[in-house]
């Protein structure tokens, strides 16, 4: 009685014999250009709601009729401008207020500036 080995099993012995042959090769060098991420288009995942575009403001015509401004009055009995309680040094044409209080009509100057002036207080 003769034993045959079937032919499926001598391919598969021969296949793993040649295995290490097969997946010992050069090695090809190939350069890939891309940002890592494939490819795709298909549909977004998420839509974005759309914009709310609300309506413009509402639109009142102006009067028919403007009030005629407010008048103006004269102040109250009760009130009175300041009054300058200073006094002032008059300087062949300059006037200047006077640091302390002196005699009217006493000498004053003013300082300009080309120098001092002299005059007399109020």
């Amino acid at each position: 009685m003769t034993r045959t080995i079937p032919l499926t099993c001598w391919a598969l012995a021969l296949g793993l014999l040649l295995t290490p042959f097969m997946l010992a090769h050069q090695a090809n060098a190939r350069v890939f250009i891309g940002f890592g991420f494939p490819l795709y288009f298909g549909p977004p995942a998420y839509y974005p709601p759309p914009p709310v575009y609300y309506p413009p403001p509402a639109y009142y015509p102006p009067p028919a009729y403007y009030p005629p401004p407010q008048a103006y009055y004269p102040p109250p009995a009760g009130y009175a401008p300041q009054q300058r309680t200073g006094q002032t040094c008059y300087a062949s044409g300059y006037t200047c207020p006077m640091d302390h209080p002196v005699q009217p009509g006493a000498s004053c100057y003013c300082t300009t500036a080309q120098g001092r002036l002299w005059g007399n207080a109020s």
